[in-house]
């Protein structure tokens, strides 16, 4: 007995564990609402497509398994594009699955059909950042693609997928047999280990290294490495730098974590980077920001530092630096194998009092540096209290999505993060509007946890619709604007490179300060805000917000105070050129830091 595709696809998703689809109505996909109507998957229906997609994405960073984003086509498919694209540079898995133009009219430009260039062709749009992208021409094929699909965006470097429908397929009938396969397929794929020859190598590199120094990236995160990156680190005694995206994944206080390289990073994590003699890279793509834009003897000095690089993506490996060993591995199997090794070499491992003493002694100081500025109480707020009262307040376990400026560099480099997978960072896209929506998906994945984002006025402004979605579908969450009245990080920019801040500053015609009362406008969404008139009133109002298990909006006053920056970013030598850089490369002397400059 034939059933039709829509039920099949719905029957599917909840034999594969999803239990939330993010996405938005349109009139090629109401079939698939009306399979969803009675089904046991919760559809967390938005006001726009990108909400939707940095929803899933937080979901499926929480959960690591892949998350579902259900649009329409053209302008619903046009609209997740910044969502999806953030996803696929964060290495998130995410199955997007977009109704299309029936497939008999692929050419006559139907209602909101893309051929600029061939026909039904509006999955090319996705096709320079999706890991994949299909289009479901023959109906039988559609579960061989489904699997295909899931399994494509959780294996391997994890990232998004397009499965582009046209809404005659959700409608048509399929006999039921043509899904037995999906019933036989496993839903996991084996990552791949590191051989024990290569494993012996690397430790044996790293225990005769007079400097060693691991550096880990997101994927330590995405592969639960954390457990095994401590044991390694505490054994040989090496200091752990990080990127942005690595955060959690050994605790910001362990003794033996240095801190975030890069232009957010400080001289002395910096400079523990560049005076190493071997690199232990994992999961890391070494990015510009992280990197100090490659200038060499910033953040790292390769060569004559000898790099060993582990990836689940072979592309990675020698990226930005020469390697002097590259390994496609799983990071927590790397690790744990590398570990392993190191014991057979050197069963008493190895102690360096003196570099945890340094680093003890670096963390008290930096700390120290920043007590006044964080305890001040002038009114708007400094970021540093802001960070302060939050930490405070904030249960160790609770899950933070950052956004754009202040509230991802300054939390990057300043505030604790104790266990892995608390904080999330958009990073290779940098989006605003990231976290206000992230915590939708974020809270639905972990709904005993604390929820809460760090944005500031720019980035809440450019889609306060989570809003709607949060009291629809009663998802408690806490949204924190550190209010600025200004794109505050490219203000900070362009004020330092050009002495004003023109088109950064959000003003009216007479050049008066204006902004919306986000705390009203929250009250418009039925969503109980405040706004914060003193220093001294936030902390007591951040934890009534987070006790009220409702979603909860505060709106903060912020001065507008540029991130302290160490690295080097070449966008500052664009502006401002300097006779010993030419075209990002240091031809001579050393690289003069930009410090107290701070971009989105």
């Amino acid at each position: 007995m034939k059933k039709l595709i829509s039920y099949q696809l719905v029957d599917y998703l909840e034999r594969r564990g999803v239990e939330h689809v993010f996405g938005l109505c349109g009139h090629t996909v109401i079939a698939m609402l009306d399979a969803l109507k009675d089904s046991k998957l919760n559809f967390v229906s938005v006001r726009h497509e990108q909400v939707a997609a940095h929803a899933a994405d937080a979901y499926a960073r929480i959960t690591q398994k892949a998350s579902v984003v259900l649009c329409h086509l053209g302008p619903g498919l046009t609209n997740a594009v910044t969502g999806v694209a953030t996803a696929s540079l964060d290495a998130v898995p995410m199955v997007v699955i977009a109704g299309d133009v029936p497939s008999y009219y692929y050419g006559k430009h139907p209602h909101q059909e893309i051929n600029m260039h061939c026909d039904g062709s509006q999955y090319d749009i996705y096709k320079p950042f999706v890991k994949r992208a299909w289009r479901i021409d023959v109906p039988e094929l559609f579960p061989e693609i489904l699997d295909k699909a899931f399994r494509l965006a959780e294996s391997g470097r994890p990232g998004p997928v397009l499965i582009s429908v046209p809404m005659d397929m959700f409608s048509r009938e399929l006999d039921p047999a043509h899904f037995e396969r999906t019933y036989h397929d496993a839903h996991t794929t084996v990552k791949p280990a590191l051989p024990k020859e290569t494993a012996v190598e690397i430790a044996k590199m790293l225990i005769e290294a007079k400097n060693p120094v691991i550096h880990g990236g997101g994927q330590l995160i995405y592969t639960n490495a954390s457990k095994e990156l401590i044991e390694l680190v505490e054994f040989l005694d090496i200091p752990v730098t990080r990127t942005l995206m690595a955060q959690g994944a050994i605790p910001d206080n362990h003794p033996l974590h240095v801190g975030m390289t890069g232009f957010w990073g400080t001289d002395f994590v910096n400079e523990t980077s560049t005076k190493a003699d071997v690199i232990l890279g994992v999961g890391t793509r070494f990015a510009e920001a992280d990197s100090s834009s490659w200038y060499k003897g910033v953040s790292f000095n390769i060569p004559p530092t000898k790099l060993i690089q582990i990836d689940l993506d072979p592309i990675e490996i020698g990226r930005n630096y020469p390697v002097a060993l590259g390994a496609v591995a799983d990071p927590k199997q790397a690790l744990k194998a590398i570990l392993e090794a190191a014991k057979e070499l050197k069963p008493e491992g190895i102690d360096r009092p003196e570099l945890r003493k340094a680093i003890a002694e670096y963390r008290a100081a930096f700390k120290a540096s920043n007590v006044a500025i964080s305890e001040d109480s002038r009114f708007p707020m400094t970021p540093q209290r802001i960070l302060k009262d939050v930490r405070e307040v904030l249960p160790e376990d609770a899950i933070i999505a950052t956004d754009v400026g202040w509230n991802k560099n300054g939390v990057s480099q300043q505030f604790e993060i104790t266990k892995p997978g608390t904080i999330l960072h958009t990073g290779g896209l940098a989006t605003m509007g990231f976290g206000p929506a992230a915590i939708l998906g974020a809270k639905l994945a972990a709904p005993d946890k604390k929820v809460i984002t760090l944005v500031g006025d720019g980035g809440f402004g450019t889609n306060p619709t989570v809003m709607a979605t949060a009291v629809e579908q009663n998802i408690p969450v806490v949204w924190v604007v550190m209010n600025n009245g200004a794109f505050g990080t490219i203000a900070g920019l362009e004020a330092a490179q050009y002495h004003h801040s023109f088109g950064t500053i959000f003003k009216k015609p007479d050049g008066t300060p204006y902004n919306p009362e986000w705390a009203e406008v929250a009250k418009a969404y039925g969503i109980k805000a405040k706004k914060i008139t003193s220093a001294e009133e936030f902390k007591a109002a951040f934890q009534e917000a987070l006790d009220s298990n409702e979603p909860y909006l505060l709106d903060v006053p912020m001065e507008n105070i540029p991130v302290p920056t160490d690295g080097i970013w070449n966008i500052n030598d664009i502006y401002t050129p300097k006779e010993n850089v030419v075209e990002g490369r240091l031809i001579h002397g050393e690289a003069t830091r930009s410090k107290h400059v701070a971009t989105k």
